[in-house]
């Protein structure tokens, strides 16, 4: 994609941003110019690259707050600024919750509404500091907008994400400017695990409208976006990239006479 927004001299975190979503979304800002620190347990199998730059990794466990604190400072020691938080990091297996217990769901929210909110905290000064002003983008998702069966923590985690992006915004305006993406179904190195061959992928992109799931770019050039001064009135709100949606099943299910 040509760079028609330009971030350079700006830095960015993206919160598991090794790999599917998250480098996707750390290669666009690559590509916009951006200094990208990426952050997740383990290190990638490659260095996530693009426009020939590379993101920096660093280690940290996003559900320690102590370690978060001192992530966000070794930012601070090595940048000077951060003008971008994208916690995207999170994710789930397929599990019910009768099956998973409530030490599975608790692990569930902690690491996708808690985690986004220890990094925001940790990185809310350098934000707040950040010259044109900071931005945080919540990787949401239409399980928290919809029942979520077999991820039902998931899908109240994610909501409640939603919900804390709206009120960060109020409470951390003018400085910080908070949003959220809403994702859909994305095409990754993993969705063979989810949607099997490629005849399948092919089958569950075609309930979307648009026909097809998304790319990790496209979430990518979303984020980019609502970190540039283009969104410089965009504040508390929720886009959705989810190419249309869900069809829903009872226009599937009906039989309407003509």
């Amino acid at each position: 994609m040509p760079a028609i927004i330009d971030l350079s001299g700006t830095v960015a975190v993206v919160t598991g941003g090794t790999r599917g979503v998250g480098a996707g979304i750390a290669r666009a800002f690559l590509e916009a110019g951006a200094e990208v620190v990426t952050c997740a347990r383990r290190p990638p199998e490659e260095p996530v690259r693009a426009a020939g730059r590379t993101a920096r990794f660093r280690p940290v466990d996003l559900r320690d707050p102590d370690a978060v604190g001192a992530f966000f400072a070794r930012v601070h020691e090595e940048y000077g600024r951060l003008d971008t938080l994208v916690n995207n990091a999170g994710g789930t297996t397929f599990r019910t919750l009768a099956d998973g217990g409530g030490r599975h769901a608790a692990r569930v929210v902690e690491l996708n509404l808690l985690a986004p909110l220890h990094a925001s905290l940790a990185a809310y000064d350098l934000l707040r500091a950040a010259p044109a002003g900071g931005s945080v983008i919540m990787i949401g998702s239409v399980s928290g907008t919809r029942p979520s069966p077999g991820t039902a923590a998931y899908g109240a985690a994610k909501a409640g994400l939603d919900s804390l992006a709206r009120s960060m915004a109020v409470e951390w305006a003018p400085e910080v400017r908070v949003n959220t993406v809403v994702l859909g179904m994305v095409r990754t190195e993993l969705s063979h695990l989810h949607y099997g061959d490629e005849a399948g992928v092919a089958a569950v992109g075609r309930t979307v409208p648009l026909g097809r799931l998304a790319e990790p770019a496209e979430i990518g050039d979303a984020c980019v976006f609502l970190a540039s001064g283009r969104a410089g009135y965009v504040s508390g709100a929720s886009l959705h990239v989810h190419g249309g949606g869900e069809r829903p099943a009872f226009l599937d299910a009906a039989t309407v006479n003509n």
